[in-house]
C-alpha cells in the first residue's frame, strides 16, 4: 500500500493533482479543500489510500492520516465506495463526520450528494462511534467531559422497518410497543440496533 507521497505539484485540475515523486508522476484524486493546500511546483506530502479494482489502480490523498482514517473507515459500510468515502470528506471535516455519526444527524450526512436518508441511516447503524469521537467531545485527559443531548432515536428504528417492507403505522405501533416493554424513556444512538433487532423479532423475523 501507498500510505504516502511526498514531491513536487506538478499539475493541479478539478478533482485531482498530480504529485512528481522521484521521476514519477502520481496522479491523485483529493477533495477541494485538499487541493486548495497545493500549488504548483511547490513541494507538498499527502497521506494517500491506494484502491485497487480489476482494471484500475486510483490514488487518494488527504492532508492528514485522520482524514485518511475516515476515508477508509466509511467505506466498510455496505455501498460507500471510495468516491461516496470523498464526497463525504468534501462536505464535512473528519470530527464533522464523526458528530454526525454520533449524533445520529441524519440531516448533516444528507448534505452529501448521493446519501439520502436510508443510506445515512445506515451510516448511523453500521458506525456509530466506531471512528471514533470528535475531539470537542474529548477532554486534555483522554476522558468524555460530556454526553451528547439525549435524543429520541425510534424514528430511526421507525424509518429502517419501513424500508423493510412494513407500513409506517405498523412499524410505530410495533417499535412503540417494543420500547414500552423494554422499559426505556428514549431509544438512543447505541440502543436503536437493540430495538430494530427486538422488533423483528416481534414481527417474527425479517418480512418475505
Amino acid at each position: 500500500m501507498i500510505a504516502s507521497l511526498s514531491g513536487t505539484v506538478q499539475a493541479l485540475r478539478l478533482d485531482s493533482a498530480v504529485l512528481q515523486v522521484a521521476g514519477i508522476g502520481y496522479l491523485v484524486q483529493a477533495t477541494p479543500a485538499t487541493l486548495s493546500t497545493l500549488r504548483v511546483g511547490s513541494e507538498a506530502t499527502l497521506a494517500t489510500s491506494l484502491v485497487v479494482r480489476e482494471d484500475s489502480l486510483t490514488l487518494y490523498g488527504f492532508t492528514d492520516d485522520d482524514e485518511r482514517s475516515i476515508f477508509e473507515g466509511v467505506q466498510s459500510v455496505s455501498g460507500v465506495g471510495p468516491r461516496m468515502a470523498l464526497a463525504i470528506l468534501a462536505v464535512h471535516t473528519p470530527d464533522g463526520v464523526r458528530r454526525a455519526l454520533v449524533g445520529g444527524d441524519v440531516k448533516a450526512l444528507t448534505r452529501v450528494p448521493g446519501i439520502g436518508p436510508k443510506g445515512a441511516q445506515r451510516l448511523i447503524l453500521e458506525l456509530g462511534d466506531k471512528l471514533g469521537k470528535p475531539s470537542s467531545l474529548i477532554a486534555p485527559d483522554g476522558t468524555t467531559p460530556a454526553a451528547l443531548p439525549d435524543a429520541d432515536l425510534s424514528w430511526q428504528v421507525v424509518e429502517a422497518l419501513v424500508g423493510l417492507g412494513w407500513t409506517a403505522k405498523v412499524a410505530e405501533e410495533a417499535v412503540a410497543k417494543v420500547v414500552a416493554d423494554s422499559g426505556l424513556e428514549i431509544v438512543e444512538l447505541a440502543q436503536v440496533p437493540v430495538i430494530l433487532r427486538a422488533t423483528l423479532k416481534f414481527f417474527g423475523g425479517p418480512r418475505g
